[in-house]
């Protein structure tokens, strides 16, 4: 987890680092994730299946930008849900609901587009990173946690209210590929043993924020 948070924060510090003329921004987002669900059959007696309930997401980023069209944002974003899962694994059907913590850790870069008046600025662009699950199973005191890679792409657009502060609005999509399981939840009795597949996690979201500018280029 250390080598990936350093990594990521080493590319935004690189790309000042290497550039003459740069603007930082600093940004606060918040939006809406809508439910997704997930299955794993793995034989006609053993399959988990479930549903990552939807909710408030919020986050932090930080851009840097070597030109005035592109930029390069270390970002990261926290939901608290939970997911009522149902499995049978050869001794009959359970039932749970699960407590979960997705974060995710990731930088990509921004393509920005200006309308001509200056005030408004659409971006779209890609994510790569890193997503944490923090998950507790309602049946005695498992909790566990588990790191997987994690990719997303955004679609949005600035307005500028200010010279500093803009009113972000965007739509993304994030993704933890082989993000939900029976081993991720399950570590009672037979449960844990007999389901220990993956499946990937798809998250659309609707939100927006500020940005502020904490620099002008030079």
């Amino acid at each position: 987890m250390k080598k990936i948070i350093l990594f990521l924060t080493f590319t935004v510090m690189a790309t000042i680092g290497f550039s003459q003329n740069y603007d930082i921004r600093l940004k606060g987002y918040a939006g809406y994730v809508f439910d997704n669900s997930f299955d794993t059959y793995y034989s006609s007696n053993q399959y988990l299946r479930g549903k990552i309930k939807g909710g408030f997401q919020w986050g932090a980023g930080l851009e840097v930008l070597p030109r005035e069209d592109f930029g390069v944002e270390l970002v990261y974003y926290r939901q608290d849900t939970h997911a009522p899962i149902s499995y049978e694994y050869g001794n009959g059907l359970a039932e749970r609901d699960v407590d979960v913590a997705i974060n995710y850790i990731m930088a990509g870069g921004l393509r920005y587009v200006k309308a001509s008046n200056g005030k408004l600025e659409g971006f779209g662009g890609i994510l790569l990173g890193a997503v944490l699950f923090d998950n507790k199973n309602p049946v005695g005191t498992e909790e566990s946690s588990y790191l997987k890679f994690g990719w997303g792409a955004r679609l949005g657009a600035n307005v500028w209210v200010t010279e500093k502060v803009a009113l972000m609005l965007q739509a993304q999509l994030l993704s933890a590929v082989q993000g939900f399981g029976g081993g991720l939840y399950l570590g009672t009795g037979g449960a844990g043993a007999g389901v220990s597949t993956y499946s990937t996690l798809y998250q659309f979201g609707l939100g927006g924020g500020l940005c502020v500018k904490l620099g002008e280029p030079k």
